[in-house]
């Protein structure tokens, strides 16, 4: 079928309900949870504040606006390879000059909720990617990895949602063998759940940081805080993820949607 139909049928399925768009990010604003850091580094992304122009009074007597103070890498958002120094030589790697056709592509879901309820520490390995494959079949080079783990259920709550204690947050996120794994298979990137793209001891592995250190390193992306993942398949649904066209950007909110037939 030429494209152009392929198109025409898509938005006929759009219209009538045979293909629907669900909204995979969470609500931004000032009670977003957001990334701590160790008090070390110093500084942390700032809260989300909205403050407003006008509102069809002596400011604007016609119109409403805001301005809106907010960090690239808060909420729901995608993070470029420049975000990490294993990516900082890409030129590509930034928020402006990603090719958008890598913003739109197939994902892979990888359900993951019944261990994470069990264990919030719950890490997902090669062999465990590998199995998921045996069952709903292979991830092709070019798609999304994505880890379901129902964690947003618990974002109306930060502190829950970091889930935080001395020896620092508790939430699941990938291995390095895992990141590794999908990297050989040509996955554009990787993305959960959580508020960040790895677990939440993955300091203490090696490499630090695995989802960090080597998909920007391999020019991949991630996101983070992602949604309603639950209400996806395993695999046949078209992810959409694009960022702000942010000038020199390490990231950035996005509004994730994902086409999902019915």
């Amino acid at each position: 079928m030429a494209a152009k139909n392929i198109l025409a049928e898509l938005g006929t399925l759009l219209m009538q309900g045979g293909v629907e768009v669900v909204d995979l990010s969470g609500p931004l604003g000032p009670d977003t949870p957001l990334l701590k850091l160790p008090p070390e580094l110093a500084k942390d992304t700032p809260r989300i504040e909205v403050h407003k122009i006008s509102e069809y009074d002596k400011d604007g007597p016609f119109w409403a606006w805001n301005w809106l103070k907010i960090g690239e890498h808060s909420g729901t958002h995608f993070d470029a390879p420049h975000h990490w120094i294993t990516g900082k030589d890409y030129p590509d790697g930034y928020t402006d000059t990603i090719p958008a056709k890598n913003f739109v592509a197939p994902v892979n879901v990888i359900d993951c909720s019944a261990e994470v309820a069990a264990n919030p520490d719950f890490l997902l390995t090669a062999a465990g990617v590998q199995a998921w494959e045996a069952r709903h079949g292979a991830i092709n080079a070019g798609e999304w990895v994505v880890m379901r783990s129902d964690w947003d259920k618990r974002a109306h709550d930060e502190a829950l949602y970091l889930n935080a204690d001395a020896t620092g947050p508790h939430s699941p996120g990938p291995t390095p063998d895992c990141i590794d794994y999908i990297l050989s298979k040509g996955a554009l990137g990787w993305g959960t759940q959580c508020i960040g793209t790895d677990a939440g001891q993955a300091g203490g592995m090696t490499p630090p940081f695995p989802a960090h250190n080597l998909l920007h390193k391999a020019n991949r992306y991630g996101l983070a805080s992602l949604a309603n993942l639950d209400k996806l398949p395993p695999k046949g649904a078209i992810l959409i993820v694009a960022p702000l066209k942010l000038v020199q950007g390490t990231g950035s909110p996005i509004r994730a949607l994902a086409l999902v037939a019915r």
